[in-house]
């Protein structure tokens, strides 16, 4: 099991310091990723590499601005594995990726 990791002084500088705008920037984030992550699922299950890739993609710029590097990580590897076309294990991606985008509603 990953544990959940986040750069909170990382993302309140990169929103300029300002607590409000964090907030709004993770309220986006659970919002996009929540959309994303449904697309990752039908794209999974479609087997439609280029769907899943461009998805994960989304969700891995996001995890980034905001430090969280291995949200990030899992949604980077979900996004090789669809462009790369090898989608045989993505289901255990997905799962891992859920369970990380869980987290967020926690954050503040």
């Amino acid at each position: 099991m990953v544990e959940f990791q986040w750069d909170r002084a990382f993302a309140l500088e990169q929103a300029g310091d300002d607590e409000e705008l964090l907030a709004e920037l993770l309220a986006l984030l659970r919002d996009s990723a929540a959309s994303d992550l449904e697309l990752i699922r039908a794209a999974a299950a479609a087997r439609d590499g280029v769907a899943l890739a461009d998805a994960a993609h989304n969700t891995k710029g996001a995890a980034a601005s905001l430090g969280m590097e291995n949200l990030r990580r899992v949604a980077h590897e979900l996004e090789q594995a669809g462009r790369g076309g090898d989608l045989a294990g993505v289901e255990s991606r997905i799962l891992l990726l859920e369970r990380l985008l869980a987290c967020l509603q926690d954050l503040r």
